[in-house]
């Protein structure tokens, strides 16, 4: 789920906070056969700035970890990673020696299993994983998710049977056997509700266009003998600056029914024009549910911006998700997502607006990769005084994240939104209906060169461009941060 943090000028509806869900540390898991892995939160990924063209005061707001554009979503964890949560649905969550058990048969059962876990979802997660192991009973990752899931659940009995049955029946390495002992010290003697997650980021960037000037200085204004050309003041061409950032995210499991509480904070500070400074917040529900054989999530978030020190943006959305039970490839899934949200500007009311979204998601997953291709239709609805009233548009969004290798991962995207106005922007002035193409592209990599702290660089352009040439715009931007995961 996305807020969507924009200037009133602009009708953008770019990405701003979005949805950040890991895993906490104490769910751990071995990814090799001689060896733990404490659960490690996957690198998440910069947010969008809210890039909709306008030529003054531009409200920029990172996500603060897995970036959401309108409905898309980004991984929980990189692909063929434990993000602590489950998403390392190639492997399993502790493999023996390939000898102890046969390919997975059931791939898509077992991944199903493992959102499930990433999610909450303790009880359909249990469910799952012993449909999955009386088709594959020589599985021992699935045997001990299920012990670990029972565990958490509050059934010691069943969860003691499991961790015996792995041991006896696998004859886990040293690294397993320690899992399993710390979970019997801890007890499985009531449900356990999962730590919460965090991520903190610190960085230094440095844009070319803060203020999203307009590319030309020019702009002409009326029509026929009552044209006018103007020049542009300073004030609203291009300026660059350097900043700081800082970003915040909290998620804490509520219940072992898949329902998470979401906090997200932003804030960044230009060095010199302080008047583009921008700190937002964000407060959430969530809660996943398996309606017979569909998969689905409602979110409802509240968010709030500030620009230069003041209350500029309220926002209030609403989101579900749905995944319907169709045949697809191994590693595809396929989801639609409607979404509504309200945006009211305290000191602007005219530029008040509901917007409407129906979408649809594309995901494959690879052991190291993952693409997202994300497909919307949007309507926004203004108030009557809004220039250029409501409007109709498109936006399209392809994501990729892959692992590079141990610690490494990188990922990319390419975004572009249209805006279609319904009615003349401003008659007499500018007499006709806006048209807005934005499209962005961004690339990063991420270092993990300590368990649980990384270092982030991630580069963005954004081109944005109309048929009112004050509204255009280009930028680039670079960013370098460091990043805790679950400390």
């Amino acid at each position: 789920m996305t807020l969507t943090v924009t200037k009133p000028d602009t009708q953008g509806a770019d990405a701003g906070v979005g949805v950040h869900k890991r895993g906490g540390k104490k769910r751990m898991r071995a990814k090799t056969p001689d060896g733990l892995l404490a659960a490690a939160s996957a690198p998440g990924t910069a947010g969008a700035p809210a890039e909709a063209g306008a030529a003054r005061a531009v409200v920029a707001a990172e996500a603060a970890a897995v970036p959401a554009a309108v409905a898309a979503e980004a991984p929980t964890a990189a692909p063929g990673t434990d993000a602590g949560t489950g998403a390392d649905a190639g492997t399993g969550a502790a493999e023996g020696p390939a000898t102890h058990y046969e390919p997975v048969k059931q791939e898509e059962l077992y991944r199903a299993a493992l959102r499930a876990v990433a999610e909450g979802r303790l009880q359909d997660a249990a469910e799952l994983l012993e449909r999955f192991i009386a088709q594959e009973p020589r599985h021992a990752g699935a045997f001990l998710e299920l012990a670990i899931t029972q565990c958490e659940l509050g059934n010691a009995a069943e969860a003691e049977k499991l961790f015996k049955t792995v041991e006896e029946r696998f004859d886990p390495p040293p690294g397993i056997r320690e899992v399993i002992a710390s979970h019997r010290a801890a007890g499985c003697d009531r449900p356990t509700v999962r730590p919460a997650s965090w991520l903190l980021s610190a960085g230094r960037g440095r844009d070319s266009n803060v203020n999203q000037g307009a590319s030309d200085s020019t702009f002409t204004i009326g029509t026929g003998s009552n044209q006018t050309d103007l020049e542009l003041s300073p004030e609203f061409l291009p300026k660059a600056d350097n900043y700081n950032v800082l970003t915040g995210s909290y998620v804490r499991p509520m219940n072992t029914y898949g329902t998470l509480g979401i906090i997200q904070g932003y804030v960044r500070r230009n060095d010199n024009i302080h008047e583009q400074d921008t700190a937002t917040v964000l407060v959430g529900v969530e809660h996943s549910l398996n309606i017979g054989r569909w998969r689905t999530r409602a979110t409802a978030a509240f968010g709030a911006a500030m620009l230069d020190k003041q209350l500029y943006q309220r926002q209030q959305q609403l989101q579900l998700r749905a995944s319907p039970p169709i045949g697809l490839p191994a590693g595809m899934d396929f989801a639609v997502a409607g979404n509504i949200s309200h945006v009211a500007y305290p000191t602007r009311t005219a530029y008040d607006a509901t917007t409407l979204e129906l979408s649809s998601l594309f995901t494959y997953r690879a052991k190291r990769d993952q693409v997202q291709f994300t497909v919307s239709k949007l309507r926004d609805h203004g108030v009557d005084a809004r220039p250029g009233g409501d409007r109709s548009g498109w936006f399209g969004s392809l994501q990729w994240y892959t692992l590079l290798g141990s610690g490494w991962y990188a990922e990319a995207g390419l975004t572009h939104q249209h805006w279609q106005s319904d009615s003349i922007y401003s008659p007499g002035l500018i007499e006709v209906a806006r048209r807005q193409n934005l499209s962005s592209g961004r690339a990063a990599v991420q270092w993990y060169f300590r368990p649980n702290v990384s270092l982030h660089l991630e580069g963005r352009v954004v081109r944005n461009r109309e048929n009112i040439s004050l509204f255009q715009y280009s930028s680039h931007a670079l960013q370098l941060s460091v990043r805790w995961d679950n400390f």
